[in-house]
């Protein structure tokens, strides 16, 4: 007869080996549903290498390509999810997302095509421009000094794609942190996050378009004296130098080591140097001005959360399985 010790004991076994399977099975994937580091690996192998090569081109002719592809991503996946849809081009019915307020000047869309033509010549009808930009936007990261991070594959392409939306969706140069935060929050992202993924604007360029309100129209009065504040003075004449009032055109590197991924975004940012008002207005609100300090420090947790961000936001409203379409280029849908 099994004593009552033994039979408690065998119980508690039991109950462990349970949690532990339960633990194993409820793990959850950093990935959306339907989407897998090795997507390709039958149909397309060679695509993570040929998507590699080219973005490997266009930063040898202009290494500032790199925050263009991080800035597509971005207005991608924010906009009905990462579908490709900002690739589109406008028709004589429907202004595509490329043609509203908040997208102008955005740069590298013929860049993707060239890498979906590429890709055509191998694997016909098999890539997707949603996954090309992904992989675009982490390999241009990484080669520009950033980090890397693991990519999952399988994203469908969209056939919708409006001005309407991105103008809606995407937050404008002009939000404060509490506006910010609540465009980051409808998308299912923290105050911590916004603040990481802004530091994209280590690299890139900008037309001067979003950078105008921070330099003559801080308060609404829209002269030559409402600058914010809180800018460092010779910044802002450096600025309007660069930018004069009413030129929406020119463009401007947006960070000092523009061509580099690394910290000096923050440091910028602390000491009055931020191009946008988003920039600017991180440091506040008293949590946004800690994690700013801390990110602007050597061995800080920056590029992790960086690109723990890139691949959350690479799972934005993805379209998987028999869903959209395979286009044929990105900048137009099927016929």
């Amino acid at each position: 007869m099994v004593s009552a010790s033994a039979n408690g004991h065998n119980a508690l076994l039991v109950s462990v080996v349970l949690l532990a399977t339960l633990c194993v099975c409820t793990a959850t994937s950093p990935y959306a549903a339907g989407l897998s580091e090795d997507f390709y690996h039958t149909s397309c192998p060679q695509a993570a290498s040929i998507v590699d090569a080219y973005v490997t081109k266009f930063l040898k002719k202009d290494r500032n390509f790199a925050g263009a592809f991080n800035r597509l991503q971005f207005h991608d996946c924010w906009v009905g999810g990462c579908d490709g849809s900002v690739l589109l081009n406008s028709t004589e019915t429907n202004q595509a997302e490329r043609e509203a307020h908040v997208n102008f000047g955005l740069r590298g869309v013929a860049e993707i095509d060239e890498i979906k033509a590429g890709l055509e010549d191998f694997c016909p009808g098999v890539v997707s421009c949603a996954d090309i930009l992904i992989l675009a936007a982490r390999d241009a990261t990484a080669k520009v000094g950033g980090p890397t991070w693991s990519v999952a594959l399988g994203r469908r392409d969209g056939v919708n794609s409006t001005a309407l939306m991105a103008d809606t969706n995407l937050p404008f140069p002009v939000l404060n942190f509490s506006g910010l935060v609540a465009n980051f929050a409808a998308k299912g992202f923290g105050a911590r996050e916004m603040i990481t993924l802004s530091g994209a604007h280590t690299i890139g360029r900008s037309h001067c378009n979003g950078i105008l309100p921070h330099l003559y129209n801080f308060t609404g009065r829209d002269d030559a004296t409402d600058t914010d504040p809180a800018m460092n003075k010779n910044f802002s004449v450096f600025l309007k130098k660069l930018c004069p009032q009413g030129n929406r055109t020119n463009t401007i590197f947006i960070d000092s080591t523009a061509n580099t991924f690394d910290r000096a975004y923050y440091k910028n940012v602390l000491q009055g140097k931020g191009i946008f008002i988003t920039d600017s207005t991180l440091i506040t609100n008293p949590v946004g001005k800690k994690v700013v300090t801390t990110f602007s420090k050597p061995r800080s947790s920056f590029f992790t959360e960086f690109a723990a961000g890139m691949v959350k936001m690479g799972n934005l409203g993805v379209l998987t399985g028999t869903e959209g379409e395979i286009r044929k280029t990105c900048q137009f849908v099927n016929e």
